[in-house]
């Protein structure tokens, strides 16, 4: 609960306060209290207002306006105590995430894991301690990756655990890669109600493929419906590991938990690390906090760490000087230093994310590492364009995208503009997913109203000359003049993996089949549930396919895919046109065996959306420059003869022909058609499918 300080208890040297505070007390006047030299002495109070955690009195708040203070998503508040981590050698550190399918009890395993080493308090149990956005909080979701450190004594020894908390979407695979690169182990989450789902397969090869020791946990074995066995052959099964010991716990009530620590201490491998070795250490994730900047999460595998160091960044050549360093436990804990093996926090005065590359490698001042081989950088999959409801609130909506791409790096913008719906942005994401929550994002964090077109994905034009274009944005597809000297039209592909019950078999089949999917194999994982692969292009998994993919199991199936690359394609653009005149922001890329019914759909809903003008609306749709449909909006009449009472008929003859003449002349004179913005959304709205 924020506290509420009166200015009159504001004593500190107005210099030593962040932000716009300190100037703001040295204006008070009479509201501060001054000692003789004219200095205001500082207090735990003034303190508290400096870090964020006090807001001003009313009366002040009313004299010079409010101060905004809101918390960033992890705020910087070091504790007064310092922590000494010298005790904790590389055998002492365990280094380790948890990974699991979306609602397996990830997040309240790590609440419960906090809870039994004493790091937070049993009220803030089962609140999902580590999911601090407020999308995270009503999704039920995990977006980004989080770090909690614990201090876990067994047998006597006192050891340092290191938490790396990961998502479980397949949109946010990217954050899961870069957190398992600080780990040496892992724990594979499992349902023991639902079992193995298509992300725990995509987690644990990613786990998998970086060597890491895993250590398989079976959850919600308290509910009735819970068959720990039958799971526990899946997972022999699936991932050939050893479940004879298999641990068999409930998050919720902390059955088993306990075990959870000792193994984790018993079996997960320590860090390989040397403190007396040069200083190397390596930057896994990164967020913008508004009173010291950059927070870098780093990795140490060799050397020391100390505040005051100079340390330099492999990828920049930057040198940047230690202000402060330590632990999230689970906030941020000041240490006197890192070690080797330890994961940590250091602040270096950067003023932007994009000074700290993520894969960097830091080392110290005159001591050259050499540096690892890094992350591939986030490849934008799904575009999107956005625009402000107003054109008024552009400027609005570019400070709140500065802002949020801060603490979200694998966000690509870039300015774009459309007849229809003036200047905006076409933003790159890593699936529809991260786009829904970060449209989200921008509406409950920034209050920014916008409007999102239908997302595309990339495709690859390759001219017959050998040079190749990347398509973002459907108004970049080549005309068809220009065919002719184009060899090949590539779209991104995906590996789909979908498990579902058996009986649902020849449904499934039938679903990938009908959006342009190859099958690789199924396997059956137990008795009655199977393992399906699918070769499937990544637009077809854009729209009304996840939909369709729950709908048709009742719910029981579950899907995960990767990209692997890119295949030539028969594509073609579908323009909308309203009176003769196309609409850029309403064209799309298809496939060209879909071309002619998606232009109908399209057709039909818009007519559905608009409302009547003064004059005839022709809605027409062309797949390369070929018109396929039509549908027409009336135009509004107003009953210029309702006061003509009888007389010669030639009198409302004239009215009429009046009428026809003005409603003529409006069309040609006046411009196009009026698109409103609102039935702009609801047509968005009503051809994207929302995949969750």
């Amino acid at each position: 609960m924020a506290l509420v300080a009166r200015c009159n208890w504001f004593v500190g040297r107005g210099s030593e306060l962040s932000g716009v505070i300190g100037p703001l007390f040295v204006r008070l006047g009479q509201h501060g209290r001054r000692s003789d030299t004219g200095k205001v002495t500082r207090s735990p109070i003034a303190r508290h207002v400096a870090s964020g955690r006090a807001t001003l009195c009313r009366q002040c708040s009313r004299k010079w306006g409010s101060i905004e203070l809101n918390s960033q998503r992890r705020p910087y508040s070091s504790k007064a105590n310092v922590l000494d981590l010298s005790e904790f050698p590389p055998e002492k550190v365990r280094n380790f995430s948890i990974i699991a399918h979306i609602d397996h009890g990830k997040s309240t395993l790590a609440d419960r894991l906090l809870e039994k080493t004493g790091t937070i308090s049993k009220d803030a149990l089962n609140k999902q301690f580590l999911d601090k956005l407020k999308v995270e909080r009503e999704r039920g979701i995990t977006v980004k990756a989080q770090t909690a450190s614990m201090f876990y004594t067994h047998n006597g020894e006192k050891y340092l655990l290191n938490l790396i908390d990961t998502p479980g979407h397949v949109d946010f695979s990217y954050e899961v890669s870069r957190s398992l690169a600080a780990c040496q182990g892992t724990l594979l989450l499992v349902d023991a109600c639902q079992g193995i789902q298509a992300q725990t397969v995509a987690n644990f090869f990613l786990a998998f493929g970086e060597d890491l020791f895993i250590v398989p946990v079976i959850n919600k074995v308290d509910l009735p419906s819970a068959d720990p066995e039958k799971v526990s052959r899946q997972i022999e099964a699936a991932f050939e590991l050893d479940t004879t010991n298999i641990l068999s716990i409930s998050a919720k009530t902390g059955l088993g938990v306990e075990k959870v620590l000792v193994d984790i201490v018993n079996q997960i491998p320590p860090p390989v690390g040397d403190r007396s070795a040069p200083f190397r250490a390596l930057l896994f994730d990164n967020w913008y906090d508004q009173y010291v900047g950059v927070v870098c999460l780093i990795a140490v595998r060799d050397g020391t760490l100390k505040k005051g160091d100079k340390l330099v960044s492999a990828h920049t050549g930057n040198t940047y000087d230690v202000t402060d360093l330590g632990i999230m436990y689970p906030e941020q804990q000041t240490t006197t230093s890192l070690h080797a093996g330890h994961v940590g926090y250091v602040i270096l005065g950067m003023k932007t994310t994009r000074d700290a590359q993520i894969g960097d490698t830091f080392y110290k001042e005159g001591s050259p590492v050499k540096a690892f081989p890094g992350f591939q950088p986030a490849k934008s999959m799904v575009f999107a364009g956005l625009y402000p409801m107003d054109a008024a609130d552009y400027t609005k909506l570019q400070e709140a995208l500065d802002r949020l791409t801060l603490n979200d790096a694998s966000v690509s913008v870039a300015r774009e503009s459309s007849s229809a719906l003036g200047q905006g942005f076409r933003l790159g994401f890593l699936g529809t997913l991260h786009m829904d929550v970060f449209r989200e994002r921008l509406e409950e964090e920034y209050e920014a109203t916008v409007i999102n077109t239908s997302p595309t994905v990339p495709y690859i034009v390759r001219y017959t000359n050998g040079q190749e274009k990347v398509v973002r944005n459907p108004a970049e597809f080549p005309e068809l003049d220009e065919h002719p000297k184009i060899a090949a039209f590539l779209e991104p592909m995906v590996a789909g993996t979908l498990i579902f019950p058996s009986q649902y078999l020849g449904t499934m089949m039938d679903l990938c089949g009908s959006h342009r999917g190859e099958q690789q194999d199924y396997t059956y994982i137990d008795d009655n549930r199977v393992m399906m692969r699918y070769k499937l292009p990544m637009s077809e998994i854009l729209t009304d396919f996840y939909d369709q993919l729950k709908s048709r199991t009742s719910g029981y199936a579950s899907f995960d895919y990767e990209e692997i690359g890119f295949e030539a394609s028969d594509l073609v653009k579908v323009n909308i046109l309203l009176n003769s005149k196309p609409v850029d922001a309403l064209a799309t890329i298809v496939h060209r065996s879909h071309a002619e019914r998606v232009a109908k759909e399209w057709a039909k809903r818009l007519k559905n959306v608009m409302s009547k003008q003064l004059f005839e609306i022709i809605i027409q749709a062309s797949v390369n420059n070929r018109i396929v449909c039509r549908e027409s909006i009336s135009a509004v009449r107003k009953d210029v003869t309702a006061k003509c009472y009888g007389g010669d008929i030639t009198r409302k003859m004239k009215l009429l022909e009046r009428q026809k003449a003005g409603k003529k002349r409006l069309k040609t004179v006046a411009g196009g058609v009026q698109l409103p913005q609102e039935a702009f959304l609801t047509l968005m709205k009503g051809s994207s499918g929302k995949q969750k």
